[in-house]
């Protein structure tokens, strides 16, 4: 298939080296069925390309976390086994190139291209999520969060992660399958206690952004875990050694009709033995059944 009004997508990748394992930056093609690379010449692609993956049979892996120090890959395996590694340069690209690639993947497939459609609106998290075992995988010292230093605004914070690299840890280990399911745990996980945000950015959308923006994907909020021994022997007496906190989320199934906020009254005791109504801000999801559910 030649170039020209086939293209579907064009721009810069590094990719890691078959033979010699190093990254170098490659000017990517994407077509229906293939995408080309090219070696780049005084700036310029050369005329022909260096390489070609196609796309038949292949399957993708985004966000890829196998390099520690490159959280922005994505991973292409073709049906003979031949793994590729692309690298971005923000999490927007990233995101962008495998949307792109995903849907010439299954072009040829309208039911799956209508099935991809359909997971980009529908909220569905797994069963009965289990945040301690979250927590433990994410304190992993091999396959955890990795801490980092960060700086913002002068200010550097030394074991610290951003919100968007905590979203895409949350996919990777299959916790979430969207971004939105695992912007909602990470919220969950906040609202928890288990991480906090630092720095300006993160800080001021708890306090004063919109709450359905609390929690922030993004690579330049920042976010730690508590470490602090109050909130760690609370959650103890929360949870004792014999129960585990789970999420159930059998009703959060389905396709995303609306989402907001809303006021609720809740009833309780006051100190003087009188029920006492206060009013509480929650999200409030409404969904469409998905087909062969109840």
């Amino acid at each position: 298939m030649q170039e020209g009004s086939g293209i579907l997508k064009e721009g810069f990748l590094v990719k890691k080296g078959h033979v010699v394992h190093n990254w170098k930056a490659r000017w990517f093609v994407l077509l229906q069925d293939r995408l080309l690379y090219y070696k780049l010449v005084g700036g310029k692609k050369e005329p022909s390309p260096k390489g070609r993956i196609l796309l038949d049979g292949c399957t993708i892996t985004c966000p890829c976390l196998e390099y520690e120090n490159r959280p922005l890959v994505i991973k292409l395996k073709t049906k003979t086994n031949t793994e590729y590694f692309l690298d971005s340069c923000s999490r927007e690209e990233r995101d962008s190139w495998a949307l792109d690639i995903t849907g010439a993947i299954h072009a040829g497939n309208p039911v799956q291209v209508q099935q991809l459609h359909l997971m980009k609106n529908s909220f569905k998290l797994p069963s009965n999520i289990s945040l301690n075992h979250i927590i433990d995988k994410m304190h992993d010292n091999r396959h955890g969060i990795k801490l980092t230093p960060n700086t913002e605004q002068g200010n550097t914070y030394k074991e610290s992660f951003t919100g968007s690299v905590l979203v895409d840890w949350l996919i990777s280990n299959r916790f979430a399958a969207s971004r939105l399911e695992a912007v909602t745990l990470a919220s969950v996980l906040m609202e928890e206690n288990f991480v906090k945000p630092i720095g300006a950015r993160s800080i001021d959308a708890m306090r004063n952004g919109d709450l359905a923006e609390q929690f922030l994907d993004d690579s330049t909020a920042l976010y730690a875990f508590v470490s602090d021994k109050t909130s760690s022997e609370s959650y103890k007496k929360k949870v004792s050694s014999k129960e585990d906190l789970h999420l159930n989320i059998l009703e959060l199934s389905g396709t995303i009709v609306k989402q907001g906020f809303l006021t609720k009254q809740v009833t309780g005791i006051s100190g003087s033995c009188q029920q006492a109504k206060n009013w509480e801000v929650g999200r409030g999801i409404s969904f469409k059944a998905l087909l062969g559910e109840t």
